[in-house]
């Protein structure tokens, strides 16, 4: 079972790989306003990329405990449907953030099945401080109507990471690490994308806002991997 498991998550970060790096290309090079052969590239490429998770998720997945393995599951599908809202239309800019908002939600119930909520408080303080900043730097740019949906996201996020790293120092496991890792990256992507929408321009944003973005979905639905062999 553990060598035909592990042959899938192979597989599934090969095509992961695939998916995400024609999403990236397909953006970078995509005709702003219009709908070109990398426009469709980047349609087609982006959803299909955290649909591969899910399915990994799904099928192979085998937490210790059924209600981690539904959380994890619960958020990539409100990921996968942040993915389509947000890259469909600007105007669908609060739906994306809230699918992701509800993403998170699934996470941090996930990370609390073993774990007290905010156990310890540093991560907690840290990552906040972090929020604050950024919420700070953005502020300017932000039209007054997304100011509050932003606030709400930004402090969802914030405990996801917080949680997801106070549950890897409760349980030092290879899966706990893995959510934690991926958690942080998630504050990162977010900061990026928000940074380069709201406040200036990242030269090269997908590869950076999308490769970080894939790779704390990865590590979150590892933890499921690696929960199966503990």
């Amino acid at each position: 079972m553990n060598q035909r498991s592990d042959t899938c998550w192979r597989r599934g970060g090969l095509a992961l790989a695939a998916a995400a790096l024609a999403a990236i290309v397909g953006a970078l090079l995509r005709e702003r306003g219009g709908l070109d052969v990398w426009t469709l590239v980047h349609w087609i490429g982006k959803p299909l990329a955290t649909a591969v998770l899910v399915v990994l998720a799904w099928r192979v997945g085998e937490a210790g405990d059924a209600r981690l393995r539904r959380g994890v599951l619960a958020g990539l599908v409100f990921s996968l449907a942040g993915d389509v809202l947000l890259m469909l239309s600007p105007r669908l800019f609060v739906g994306g953030l809230l699918a992701f908002l509800v993403a998170h939600l699934c996470y941090l119930r996930a990370f609390t099945v073993d774990t007290r909520l905010f156990a310890r408080v540093l991560p907690l303080a840290a990552l906040g401080a972090v929020g604050l900043a950024v919420l700070a730097f953005l502020w300017g740019g932000l039209a007054p109507a997304l100011r509050g949906p932003v606030i709400a996201y930004v402090v969802v996020l914030v405990a996801m990471a917080a949680q997801a790293i106070v549950r890897w120092q409760e349980h030092p496991e290879p899966g706990t690490r893995m959510a934690a890792i991926g958690g942080v990256l998630f504050v990162v992507s977010d900061a990026l994308l928000a940074t380069d929408r709201f406040r200036s321009p990242i030269a090269a944003a997908p590869v950076w806002v999308l490769g970080t973005y894939w790779a704390a979905q990865w590590g979150i639905a590892q933890s499921l991997r690696r929960a199966q062999r503990q």
